[in-house]
């Protein structure tokens, strides 16, 4: 088995590039196999995933319900042309136009949540004939030119002579950095300020997270969303909502969207739509966008738009939210998790902040709580990163894979999860902060 270990670390290092980082010294996990929230490596030693995966695999791992649905699929049909019709592909954007809000009732099928933001991008521009989209800083929408162009993720800086045009951004709320009394109207006076120089005739879109994720969990002021929605209706600007790690449950609702009670023209999907199982995302689109190319030719398309086998995974995956209760789970170990990290708020000066909507979380790690000095700064470069990488390197000693991005430590573990496995990962994040305890 030791040998067979050996050879699959050796082709994957010796054969294939890893995302985000240097090459050179990188020791990543290898895994045979998953099971619920736990991955499974070739020594049989279980890690805890309390990322799951990407934050996309939703339903936890080895769910053979799914696998069955593939394989019936594909005993079927595996591929057709996107411009052929199939039962799953029409039973995917009903059950879909049902559990979406409002009156997003159609569906692009894409292959992930770059390429569906890259769509819905194509999608607002063509609909409104305008070519400015407004986003904000810090947020993450894909590594594809365009959808990184939108981002104002730091991952972007190096390739930031290649990004496109016509993208402009504003800054993302931060209560917990936010100085006086009157942060909530600052956002919204920044907001007017950034459309009054560039003309707000000229926008097509507003892309927003429908809960922050990666950016950091961030906050949005009390009626953000609603204002975001007067604006967009005032100018003929459309409100593109990013649900690729916000949906599908993973902040105790359907969608992110749904905790603020407002309904987007465009969602895009992706990550949680198929748990991970199979790559598929989705941009689903309101009547009157819809209706508008019932006599426009809609110049988009994709080889594996709306292929059988994602569709098929995606139904099933869908059902499984359902039948499992998944959704009222994730809220209510969410609430779990939000007593659990309050007490341990007050063992570890390292804590600066917590923030949380159903289970997606993080740990904003500072040096002093008074001051609020960060541990590393944003977009902090390696070398700055050594307090952090011993909490990383300590965590996966301990057994758990999770997802750290600078000063954040995300929490967003696969939405069966129980009280037990919570205590067993926070237990194990509470010995990696005693590592930043000692530099407070």
């Amino acid at each position: 088995m030791k040998n067979i270990e050996s050879e699959i670390l050796r082709n994957n290092l010796n054969y294939t590039l890893f995302e985000w980082r240097k090459q050179s010294g990188y020791k990543p996990l290898n895994i045979d196999k998953g099971e619920g929230v736990y991955l499974i490596d070739h020594q049989k030693n279980k890690i805890l995933d309390f990322s799951s995966g990407l934050i996309n695999v939703n339903i936890g791992h080895g769910d053979q319900r799914v696998t069955d649905a593939v394989v019936k699929q594909m005993q079927k049909v595996s591929y057709v042309n996107p411009s052929t019709i199939t039962k799953v592909r029409g039973e995917l954007g009903k059950k879909l136009s049902e559990i979406c809000p409002g009156n997003l009732n159609k569906s692009f099928f894409t292959i992930c949540g770059a390429t569906g933001i890259e769509n819905a991008i194509k999608l607002a521009r063509l609909y409104t004939g305008r070519h400015k989209i407004l986003t904000r800083y810090r947020s993450y929408h894909g590594s594809t030119m365009g959808a990184m162009s939108a981002g104002g993720d730091p991952r972007k800086l190096k390739v930031d002579s290649q990004m496109g045009t016509n993208f402009i951004h504003l800054e993302i709320p931060y209560k917990y950095r936010s100085s006086g009394h009157h942060w909530e109207q600052n956002c919204f006076d920044h907001l007017d300020r950034i459309l009054s120089y560039e003309g707000p005739e000229n926008f097509a879109a507003i892309i927003m997270e429908g809960e922050s994720g990666s950016s950091g969990c961030l906050k949005l002021p009390d009626g953000y969303f609603k204002k975001l929605r007067k604006v967009c209706d005032k100018y003929g600007i459309l409100l593109i909502v990013d649900e690729v790690m916000s949906g599908f449950g993973r902040t105790g609702q359907w969608f992110g969207i749904n905790n603020y009670d407002v309904i987007p023209d465009i969602m895009v999907m992706a990550k949680g739509i198929t748990s991970g199982y199979i790559p598929f995302g989705a941009v689903q689109v309101n009547d009157a966008i819809a209706n508008y190319f019932n006599e426009e030719e809609l110049m988009i398309g994709l080889t594996y738009s709306a292929h059988p086998v994602a569709c098929a995974t995606a139904l099933r995956v869908i059902d499984i939210y359902e039948e499992d209760n998944l959704i009222n789970n994730a809220k209510e170990m969410g609430k779990y998790v939000d007593k659990q990290v309050q007490i341990m708020k007050t063992k570890h000066p390292s804590i600066g902040d917590f923030r949380n909507t159903g289970l997606l979380g993080c740990i904003e790690l500072v040096k002093n709580k008074n001051t609020k000095e960060p541990f590393v700064n944003f977009n902090a470069k390696p070398d700055e990163m050594n307090v952090i990488n011993k909490m990383r390197s300590k965590i996966s000693k301990l057994g758990m894979s999770i997802f750290i991005r600078g000063n954040y430590i995300f929490i967003a573990p696969p939405l069966c999860i129980d009280k037990n496995q919570i205590d067993e990962g926070l237990g194990i994040i509470s010995e990696a902060l005693k590592i930043a305890d000692n530099h407070c």
